[in-house]
């Protein structure tokens, strides 16, 4: 393999790491913005679940 060739494939090598840690900090920030948008939609059904409770008619 020829100089330039090396040189080609280490700056590619080395873009493709640098691309890669970059990804898995957007992958890490995506999860915990699921993660809270998850735990509000469980408070929210929380609290709807409540009211129905509270409209149910009682048993004789």
């Amino acid at each position: 393999m020829n100089s330039h060739t090396r040189k080609l494939s280490l700056l590619l090598l080395t873009c493709a790491f640098a691309f890669s840690l970059s990804a898995c900090n957007t992958m890490k920030g995506l999860g915990k913005d699921t993660e809270r948008a998850g735990e509000k939609i469980q408070k929210e059904a929380g609290r709807h679940d409540d009211d129905n409770r509270a409209i149910e008619p009682t048993p004789l």
